[in-house]
């Protein structure tokens, strides 16, 4: 009958296969859509239903580095924009949905995705020197916490990110 949960969990791929090479204007239009307006979309369509049913979680991914420290590069800057956006989206909408939704974003580190898979060996080293766990964190990481903050458990927790990274610290 009902939306309970909804994750956004969508992501521009600027990384990988040709896309990296694409113009700069064209990867920014492309992270504005997906990341921040398609999150947007969807919590606006969603949190409205839930906030009506008087219950509902929105979880919406964001990035560490994004507020962390950053990383150096043209496609780090546009990732760490449209995530930001994400990330202070997130807290304004929990306020705007609270108490009948609870919204809240994940801010996983560096998952072994498909780039992660295919990471120079440079960077299979440097993640695992800079990670203070000292390892790629695993997508199921990311669902454990996904999990838990969609449950009863979390039943206080709003307008919070959690980052999921490994010890990684602001």
């Amino acid at each position: 009958g009902g939306i309970d949960i909804w994750v956004n969990n969508a992501g521009a791929d600027i990384i990988t296969g040709g896309n990296r090479q694409r113009a700069f204007w064209e990867r920014l239009d492309q992270i504005l859509a997906v990341d921040v307006r398609g999150t947007v979309y969807c919590c606006t369509l969603v949190g409205d239903h839930m906030a009506q049913s008087g219950q509902g979680v929105i979880l919406n991914l964001g990035w560490d580095r994004a507020w962390i420290d950053g990383m150096a590069g043209e496609t780090a800057a546009l990732f760490a924009l449209g995530k930001a956006s994400v990330m202070g989206y997130t807290k304004s909408l929990a306020r705007s949905l609270a108490p009948e939704v609870r919204v809240n974003c994940l801010a996983p580190g560096f998952v072994r995705t498909a780039w992660g898979e295919t990471a120079s060996d440079d960077w299979q080293q440097r993640v695992s020197r800079e990670t203070p766990l000292g390892r790629w964190g695993d997508p199921d990481d990311v669902a454990r916490a996904a999990v838990f903050l969609a449950s009863d458990d979390a039943a206080y927790i709003t307008g919070q990110i959690l980052y999921v990274n490994g010890g990684l610290v602001m």
